[in-house]
């Protein structure tokens, strides 16, 4: 909500209730999915649990007001037709009252059992399947740039480690690439007719994958929530007029641009303002932005300032010590009142270590699983990020809490991926006060001052029925994991299988 999206496709499986409450609360939609992927099994009791997981999952989550589309379905599965029926049929016997859209893949012929299908409509044109336009689509997923379901290598997974060029390029990709509109972005999907009414991104964050042994690094935010360039792309593309509480709405200007030696010449700017007005350097010049009032594609395109950063003329200010004059300033304007500002500056030499506690503004509780994250940075004495960074930070923690650590990582140590490290604590069974020290991992006397940041963790709400004595026998105790003991590796012809299921579904025009 953040960022300007409203939509959620479920994963695979269910979600925690919680999950679903949140959904309600923040004003999310929700497409809740069937457990099953790519598996079909002509056993009878496959087919008789199938259709208990959906009873069960409408059962338990059809009072949601969030829940706007069910997907009964087994994911990209190639299901016969009378399982279809069945399970449209299911949704309308479940789900009584009110509204019961359900969907399936646009692939499947028996997409006539539903009223909503996922589709991409240029894949509609290229298949020659025009016939399925006559109904509501929706993009189940899109974004995704793989070469090949077994290689991935892609334009559109980036680490954050590579850097800002490969993050630009992520949002590029995103939102307008200069190869066109071959490809499902953000500026094809505003292009579509009204019957198509969304798209979900795939997928939000860096995760580890299921079938793959690759991460994922696709996300928008890292597998920390740590925001990549392309999330400030989309909340560019949020509506500058709404206003709520309960998460981050309104006008935007983002410069996404460093100030280093190896960044663009060009600068990129998002925003979701009619004008924007950049200065670069104190006495430098003042690049203007007008938004087209009625564009086509794209609600808010991607704002190119050419040729406005100079190394060199960073340079000849800093050699000068006139380091208050190194900054750039994006002024955004609706209707010719300003409305948002954002400033970015060079990092001159790094002096000290901030660090800070991502909880949404939630409490932890000590019932022994709350997490938290806290991202640190290396800064200079004006709080600037050093991204090019490659040091190591070690995490100290006190009180009643503890790191979540890789096994293995005994030193506690955790290396910087362009200026942040970033590292998880878990609350204990006791109320109190946690200290984590942030420091350098070799300390010396021209190293970035350390820093120490506290956590308190209140009681839990409702009261654990926990015993921390068996608990401790517990862990005391030997147990055998068969998956250790023995490892079976993927096949080349079992990958080769994986890939052609991938390419049935997986194409980007769809």
């Amino acid at each position: 909500r953040d960022v300007g999206m409203k939509i959620i496709r479920n994963a695979h499986y269910p979600q925690d209730p919680a999950f679903m409450d949140a959904c309600d609360e923040l004003g999310l939609f929700v497409i809740v999915n069937t457990p099953g992927w790519q598996w079909w099994s002509k056993e009878p009791i496959f087919e008789k649990r199938v259709y208990s997981d959906i009873r069960n999952m409408i059962r338990r989550d059809r009072n949601h007001a969030s829940i706007f589309l069910w997907e009964p379905i087994l994911n990209e599965t190639w299901y016969p037709d009378h399982f279809a029926e069945n399970v449209a049929n299911i949704v309308a016997e479940e789900f009584i009252d009110g509204d019961k859209y359900s969907v399936c893949d646009g692939h499947i012929k028996s997409e006539k059992f539903f009223p909503v299908v996922f589709l991409h409509p240029a894949y509609a044109e290229k298949e020659k399947q025009k016939d399925k336009l006559h109904k509501c689509t929706f993009t189940r997923e899109w974004g995704d740039n793989v070469d090949s379901w077994s290689s991935h290598n892609s334009n559109s997974r980036v680490h954050m480690s590579w850097g800002e060029k490969a993050m630009l390029l992520q949002a590029e990709h995103y939102a307008k690439p200069e190869y066109g509109n071959q490809f499902t972005c953000l500026d094809y999907l505003e292009r579509m007719p009204a019957y198509h009414f969304g798209g979900c991104l795939w997928h939000p964050f860096d995760h580890q994958r299921g079938y793959h042994p690759d991460p994922f690094y696709g996300g928008i935010l890292n597998n920390y929530r740590y925001p990549k360039t392309s999330y400030y792309m989309f909340a560019s593309q949020r509506n500058p007029e709404e206003d709520n509480k309960l998460f981050d709405t309104g006008a935007m200007v983002h410069v996404a641009h460093d100030m280093t030696p190896f960044s663009n010449k060009d600068v990129t700017v998002y925003s979701n303002c009619d004008s924007v007005i950049l200065k670069v350097f104190e006495n430098g010049k003042s690049y203007t932005y007008v938004r087209d009032k009625k564009p086509e594609g794209i609600k808010y395109p991607i704002i190119t300032f050419k040729n406005a950063w100079d190394f060199f003329t960073y340079k000849g200010l800093s050699r000068s010590r006139k380091y208050k004059e190194c900054y750039m300033e994006a002024k955004g304007y609706i209707n010719g009142e300003l409305k948002s500002t954002h400033i970015v500056k060079p990092a001159i030499r790094p002096k000290q270590i901030y660090a800070w506690v991502d909880d949404e503004g939630l409490e932890m509780e000590s019932d022994g699983g709350d997490l938290v994250v806290v991202h640190a940075h290396i800064t200079d004495e004006h709080g600037n990020i050093k991204r090019l960074n490659n040091q190591e930070l070690r995490f100290e923690i006190e009180g009643d809490g503890e790191l979540v650590m890789p096994d293995g990582n005994l030193d506690n140590c955790v290396k910087m991926e362009y200026g942040v490290a970033s590292v998880i604590v878990r609350s204990s069974v006791k109320a109190g006060v946690i200290k984590l020290k942030v420091s350098p991992k070799y300390e010396g006397i021209h190293t970035a001052l350390p820093t120490t940041i506290e956590i308190i963790s209140k009681e839990p709400a409702i009261k654990l029925v926990y015993n921390t004595e068996v608990m401790k026998q517990k862990k005391n105790q030997k147990y055998y994991d068969p998956v250790s003991k023995s490892v079976k590796r993927v096949s080349e012809e079992e990958l080769k299988i994986i890939e052609k299921q991938q390419d049935a579904f997986g194409e980007e025009v769809k």
